[in-house]
């Protein structure tokens, strides 16, 4: 098994995506974020996504020539159109454009539509709370849960991702998906021939599975059951029928070459605390971290992805024979 610092590991990547036609500035950010999420631990949105979005560049699901545009709408509102190309680029873009309408305007939105799968959603919101501001993401996703009580997907797994900045310390950092676990779980136990516990999917009659192959077909459970599938409505609304892209169940799937471009989409949501007739927003999220914090046991959210990102840092990352074979194929 190779194992690459995390720099090197970037270079890999990139490297494979423009051997399979993707324009380099693409390619360095579809590999930023790769090599960050399995750093990370979310190896579900990490390097085991390479097969997936190789097959979706070769066949035309995915334009790797693509370069997002932006509109400005309304002077808080950024309008991008990620043309079928993958959701980094569009999102580095909203990162870039974003705190400075936050600034002006106290608060302001970056759409995405015509967008595609955006990884660790926690890393745009991650990135702007480095710059001072508090930030949500909204993404939705192809169908693959239904409405409390149904049996066909009207939802994605649906995430949603919080960051607020923090003294002196990393932003803490909010990151999940609506269904009782993400999608990726599922897609590496199919890879690797084993199966998943039971309360994580039903099978597409509705019944509980632990077969991987029958829960993709299927339906996932949602996180908080009713309160899940509601949530994910609402994700459903923000990152869809505002930007204009496709519903979960209009999408094409983001795990293989077939059909036409899945053409979801993102909100990003960036917050300037300083808009807010006071200085101390600092002051009142160190109470509210002290307060957890000093709890034995109790932690911060997105304190286990730091101590992995570190442990990556320090070790670098390894890359599994099956998926240099699939990079190299």
């Amino acid at each position: 098994m190779t194992t690459l610092s995390l720099s090197d590991a970037i270079a890999w990547v990139a490297a494979v995506f423009v051997r399979n036609g993707c324009r380099a500035e693409c390619a360095q950010s579809v590999a930023r974020a790769l090599v960050a999420a399995e750093a990370d631990g979310l190896k579900g949105h990490g390097l085991s996504r390479i097969s997936t979005y190789l097959q979706m560049v070769r066949s035309g699901k995915i334009d790797g020539q693509a370069q997002p545009s932006a509109r400005r709408p309304r002077p808080g509102v950024l309008a991008i159109d990620a043309a079928h190309g993958f959701a980094y680029p569009a999102l580095d873009l909203a990162i870039a454009e974003l705190p400075a309408l936050a600034t002006a305007q106290g608060i302001a939105a970056a759409s995405i539509r015509r967008s595609n799968h955006c990884g660790e959603t926690g890393l745009p919101c991650e990135a702007l709370a480095r710059k001072g501001l508090v930030a949500l993401l909204f993404a939705n996703t192809p169908g693959a849960m239904a409405p409390w009580g149904g049996r066909q997907p009207v939802f994605g797994t649906n995430p949603i991702a919080f960051a607020a900045p923090l003294q002196g310390r990393e932003p803490a950092v909010v990151d999940l998906a609506l269904s009782r676990v993400a999608r990726g779980p599922i897609v590496a136990a199919k890879q690797r021939g084993e199966t998943i516990p039971e309360g994580w999917a039903l099978d597409a009659d509705g019944n509980a599975t632990t077969d991987p192959e029958k829960a993709l077909r299927g339906s996932m459970i949602p996180l908080g059951d009713a309160k899940g599938a509601a949530l994910a409505f609402m994700v459903e609304v923000l990152a869809a029928c505002l930007p204009g892209a496709n519903l979960a169940f209009e999408a094409s799937s983001f795990l293989d070459g077939n059909g036409p471009p899945p053409a979801t989409g993102q909100l990003l949501l960036a917050i300037d605390p300083a808009a807010f007739g006071h200085a101390g927003f600092g002051e009142r999220m160190a109470a509210l971290v002290g307060a957890i914090e000093q709890q034995p046991g109790a932690r911060l959210p997105g304190t286990r992805r730091l101590a992995n990102r570190a442990r990556a840092g320090r070790e670098g990352i390894a890359i599994a024979p099956e998926i240099e074979a699939a990079a190299n194929a």
